[in-house]
C-alpha cells in the first residue's frame, strides 16, 4: 500500500501534464485554423479578382482589335477621298491632267525581276 500511496501523486503528475501540453496546443491550433481560414479567405478573393481582370483583358484585347479594324477601314476608304478633293482645289484644267498621267503608268506592264547579272542597255556612238 506505501508503493501505491507514493505511486499516486506521480500518477496525478504525469495525467496532469500531458492536459496541460494539450490546452497550449490546442489554443496554437486553433489559432492556426483561423489563420488557415483568413488566408484561404483572401485567396479565394485574389483568384476572383485574377479571373475578373483576365475577362476584362480579353473584352479589352477584342475591343482594340476592333477599333485598329476599324481605323484601318477608315483609313483606306479616306485615301481615295483624300485626292480628288486635291484636284477639286485646283481646277479643272489641272484636274484632267493627273488622271491622264495615272493610265499609262496603270497600263505599263511591271518590270521582269532577273536573278543573274544585269544587263546593259545599248545608248550613244560607242556603246560596245
Amino acid at each position: 500500500m506505501r508503493i501505491a500511496t507514493r505511486l499516486l501523486p506521480l500518477a496525478f503528475i504525469a495525467g496532469l501534464i500531458p492536459q496541460l501540453g494539450c490546452d497550449q496546443s490546442k489554443a496554437e491550433l486553433d489559432s492556426t485554423k483561423q489563420q488557415l481560414q483568413s488566408v484561404t479567405a483572401e485567396r479565394d478573393s485574389l483568384k476572383s479578382q485574377l479571373d475578373a481582370a483576365k475577362q476584362q483583358t480579353v473584352a479589352l484585347q477584342q475591343q482594340l482589335a476592333d477599333t485598329q479594324a476599324k481605323a484601318a477601314a477608315a483609313v483606306a476608304a479616306a485615301a481615295p477621298v483624300a485626292e480628288p478633293a486635291k484636284d477639286e482645289k485646283k481646277g479643272a484644267k489641272h484636274a484632267a491632267k493627273p488622271a491622264a498621267k495615272a493610265e499609262p503608268a496603270a497600263t505599263t506592264p511591271a518590270a521582269p525581276t532577273t536573278t543573274g547579272p544585269k544587263q546593259e542597255e545599248r545608248s550613244g556612238r560607242g556603246h560596245f
